[in-house]
């Protein structure tokens, strides 16, 4: 799929971070967030980072979010390594990438704290929180 096509949807940005984050919630993921790259990354402007226990439930949240996007605003990801038994997934919306973990691997990479200086948003509202990131604070 090109790029091009996977942008055709009107949910784009911090609105499909947000779908995306109330899908993998929908779901019992753990600790979703929503981190704005916007201005501090060339690869993406929004990560979604989601946790889960165990393979089918990594499974179930990959699902829910990729399938419901679909029915929803016809939207496919443009690319995506989505197999649970990696128990790291991700699905590539072109300005958001939704990161699957399971619980133990979310540790061990850590994309929060590499991604430090990125503001959280608050995907509830689809703010960004204020006092977080950008500006140093945390």
């Amino acid at each position: 799929m090109s790029k091009a096509t996977a942008r055709r949807s009107s949910l784009e940005g911090v609105d499909l971070a947000c779908r995306c984050a109330l899908r993998a919630d929908a779901l019992q993921a753990e600790d979703v967030r929503v981190l704005d790259l916007r201005g501090i990354s060339q690869l993406t402007d929004f990560f979604v980072i989601a946790s889960g226990t165990s393979l089918p439930q990594l499974k179930a949240i990959r699902d829910e979010v990729r399938d419901g996007l679909v029915a929803e605003a016809d939207l496919r990801p443009a690319h995506r390594e989505d197999t649970a038994e990696s128990l790291w997934i991700v699905l590539d919306y072109i300005d958001v990438m939704v990161h699957i973990f399971h619980r133990d691997l979310r540790k061990y990479y850590a994309l929060e704290d590499l991604w430090s200086d990125a503001r959280e948003v608050d995907w509830g509202k689809g703010e960004a929180l204020p006092g977080e990131g950008g500006d140093g604070a945390r």
